[in-house]
C-alpha cells in the first residue's frame, strides 16, 4: 500500500515493550498528553493504537495515521474498542493527504524521533491545524548535558537499525518551537527509571499552538 514503511520485527516486539513501560508510568504520560483535548484530532504514527484508550470524551473524531502495516492492523483492533471514534489510515507525517486547517488538535507521540524528515513533518502538521490549533507531543529528545549528547550520537550509529529508524539525539522540542508554534507548556523528565545509561531517557510532554 502507498505510504507503507515496513519494520516487521520491530512491529512485533514494540507492543510488548510499550506495555511494560505503560505499567511503570507510560500510561500516565499518555493521560497527561491527551488531557483536555477536544474536537477533531489527527494522530501521526499511531503505532498499535496505545493512545486510543486515553482520549477523553471531549474528542469528536480521531484520524490516526500509521505507515507500518503490522502495527496498523493492531491499531485497527484498538480503534474498534476506543472510547471515541477512531479511523486508522496508512500515511506518513511528511506528506499528509489532508485539507488545510482541518484539525483542532494534532498528536505526536514517540514518533518524531523516527520520521525521515521531522522538520517537514512539523510543517505538514502546522498546515492541517486550524489557526490556534494544538500540537500535543510526547517525545524523547536530545540530552541537555554535552556528555549525554555525545552518548546519544554514538548510540545513534546503531539505534536506528534496532528501533525502526528512531534517533535519540534529535532536538525535537527545539524544532517544534521554531516551526510556527508557540509552546504553552512543557515538562522534561527522564524515563524509564534505570541505573543503566539509556540514550532515549530524556523525554518531554508539551502543548504548542499554531501561530
Amino acid at each position: 500500500m502507498a505510504g507503507d514503511l515496513r519494520h516487521p520485527i520491530f512491529a512485533r516486539l514494540y507492543p510488548r515493550m510499550d506495555a511494560a513501560t505503560a505499567r511503570i508510568g507510560g500510561a500516565a504520560h499518555r493521560d497527561e498528553l491527551l488531557d483536555g483535548a477536544s474536537g477533531r484530532v489527527l494522530e501521526i504514527g499511531a503505532g498499535y493504537g496505545a493512545n486510543f484508550a486515553h482520549y477523553p470524551k471531549t474528542v469528536g473524531e480521531v484520524i490516526a495515521l500509521e505507515p507500518e502495516p503490522t502495527l496498523r492492523r493492531r491499531a485497527e483492533e484498538a480503534a474498534a474498542v476506543a472510547p471515541v471514534p477512531v479511523t486508522v489510515r496508512a500515511g506518513v507525517a511528511e506528506d499528509l493527504d489532508l485539507d488545510d486547517a482541518s484539525f483542532d488538535v494534532a498528536v505526536a507521540s514517540l514518533v518524531l524521533c523516527s520520521v525521515r524528515n521531522p522538520v517537514r513533518a512539523l510543517a505538514e502538521i502546522r498546515r492541517v491545524l486550524r489557526p490556534g490549533g494544538e500540537l500535543r507531543y510526547y517525545e524523547h529528545v536530545r540530552h541537555r548535558d554535552p556528555g549525554g549528547v555525545r552518548f546519544q550520537r554514538y548510540a545513534d550509529l546503531l539505534w536506528p537499525y534496532l528501533a525502526a529508524g528512531c534517533r535519540t539525539s534529535r532536538p525535537t522540542d527545539e524544532w517544534i518551537a521554531r516551526s510556527g508554534f508557540t509552546v504553552l507548556r512543557e515538562r522534561r523528565f527522564s524515563f524509564p527509571p534505570s541505573r543503566l545509561p539509556n540514550p532515549a531517557a530524556p523525554h518531554v510532554i508539551g502543548i504548542a499552538v499554531r501561530d
